[in-house]
């Protein structure tokens, strides 16, 4: 790999900022990743991550980058406890979009092209930043914030740091990456430069969370993840997701101005007349591990930096701190983990006008998960906006393929793997896909229940 320069900064240990040192390892001899937190030897929940302890999703393709920037990542996660499943076996995946329960008997026909991990966000990040740590070219300053960005005539030439008590020190770096998430500070410093602060896309969601870790018996469910999504007239969701070992993480969610709950009676409560009975069973027969935790999320944010006609050299935005989604749909940290890869490809090309090279092709991947985001969102008559004309006609295709999925694992396949970002969006308009769709749209009508799972009602 061409050797850039000596040394890059990475500010924040987001899995973006540590997939990015990870990448910046190859073109550069040193890299000094800043974090506010003081990062410890266990895989708990911390400050500076506050949706950690809340349900994760690691989407296939995110799986496949860990795989390739580490090697035996994945294993090591399963040895870890983590539960993987790739037998496409769908009596083991119990999940409703917009109302639509998908098919829950047979198999998917090729089950290998979406292997799925399930894990707590605290070990797969931990795991992640143990290989990062190894790593002989890294250095870890934890417990320091970026006070400002340095700059000599255009360009970013490394960043001032400190602790909570303590001098400021001068970190001199020839790429300076800000991962620092959805709180970045970036538009403030551009303007203490004198560069414009970037445009600035945003739908608000008003969404809440609540969860609690329990314990289940292996033996109890034989599902990894069940999911009752929020629909139109209903803002309201349950979620049961498996996590290493016998820990699940049981959690609702609300949609504008409902209260979530705050107390585990509360929070089963709120299952009633949503969850699956089978699954409310076992939550209210598991063991809690813990209190019930709440985040909130207002909005869907995008950070325009790829539309900025002056910015700085040696400075890139990635992850959170270039564009956050509504997290119900799991793309955050496939959406960084790619853009990561991006970064490497775009310094296997030289560091010669990196930033606009980057910021515009990440765009395209963000520009993908944000119409889906903000278009699902819009879906709901309980977020308000006015979905564009083609989200219009995709929300209302997007109908039609959930409705065969509910009768055809093909579809289920599919679909999947385009919710995994293993396929483009664009891979449901084949027209053999189509036809699947269509031809399942027929079955499904033509046969009351046809879409009803054979499971018993413990959910077996």
């Amino acid at each position: 790999m061409p050797r850039i320069g000596q040394h890059a900064v990475v500010c924040g240990a987001s899995m973006a900022g540590l997939l990015a040192a990870r990448v910046l390892t190859e073109h550069y001899d040193r890299v000094t990743v800043v974090e506010r937190d003081v990062l410890t030897d266990d895989p708990t929940p911390r400050r500076g991550v506050p949706q950690g302890c809340q349900p994760h999703a690691l989407l296939t393709r995110c799986a496949q980058i860990l795989d390739e920037l580490f090697p035996g990542y994945l294993d090591e996660l399963v040895d870890a406890g983590a539960h993987r499943w790739d037998d496409g076996d769908l009596t083991k995946f119990d999940v409703s979009f917009g109302g639509h329960v998908m098919l829950r008997n047979g198999r998917m026909p090729r089950p290998q092209s979406l292997v799925q991990h399930y894990v707590s966000r605290p070990l797969l990040e931990h795991h992640v930043w143990r290989r990062v740590r190894a790593l002989p070219r890294v250095n870890i300053l934890d417990g320091h914030h970026v006070d400002t960005l340095l700059r000599t005539s255009s360009r970013v030439t490394g960043v001032r740091v400190s602790q909570t008590c303590g001098p400021a020190t001068d970190l001199h770096a020839d790429l300076v990456v800000d991962a620092s998430g959805r709180g970045s500070r970036t538009p403030a410093f551009l303007a203490e430069l004198g560069y414009e602060r970037p445009a600035v896309e945003e739908l608000v969601i008003r969404v809440a969370y609540a969860s609690m870790p329990v314990r289940i018996p292996p033996d109890a469910l034989r599902q990894h993840l069940i999911v009752r999504m929020f629909e139109p007239g209903r803002p309201r969701g349950f979620v049961m997701f498996r996590c290493e070992k016998d820990v699940w993480m049981v959690a609702a969610g609300t949609l504008g101005p409902i209260r979530p709950p705050s107390t585990p009676a509360e929070l089963l409560d709120f299952g009633e007349g949503i969850a699956p009975p089978y699954a409310l069973a076992a939550a209210r027969a598991a063991e809690p591990l813990d209190g019930v935790r709440v985040y909130q999320y207002p909005s869907n944010r995008w950070r325009r930096y790829d539309k900025m006609t002056r910015f700085p050299g040696g400075f890139v935005v990635l992850g959170d701190a270039f564009c956050s989604f509504n997290p119900i749909y799991g793309q955050g940290m496939t959406v960084a983990a790619i853009e990561a890869t991006i970064l490497r490809d775009c310094l296997r090309a030289g560091d010669t006008d990196l930033p606009r090279r980057f910021h515009r092709r990440a765009a395209n991947t963000i520009r993908v998960a944000w119409q889906t985001a903000v278009g699902s969102d819009l879906a709901l008559p309980e977020v308000h906006g006015r979905p564009s004309p083609s989200m219009r006609l995709t929300n209302a295709y997007t109908e039609h393929v959930l409705r065969a999925a509910e009768v055809d694992s093909l579809v289920v396949q599919d679909f999947l793997r385009v919710v995994g970002m293993v396929a483009p969006p664009a891979s449901l308009l084949h027209p053999a896909f189509m036809m699947r769709v269509a031809r399942a749209g027929r079955r499904r009508a033509g046969a009351p229940g046809a879409g009803a799972s054979v499971l018993t009602a413990t959910g077996q």
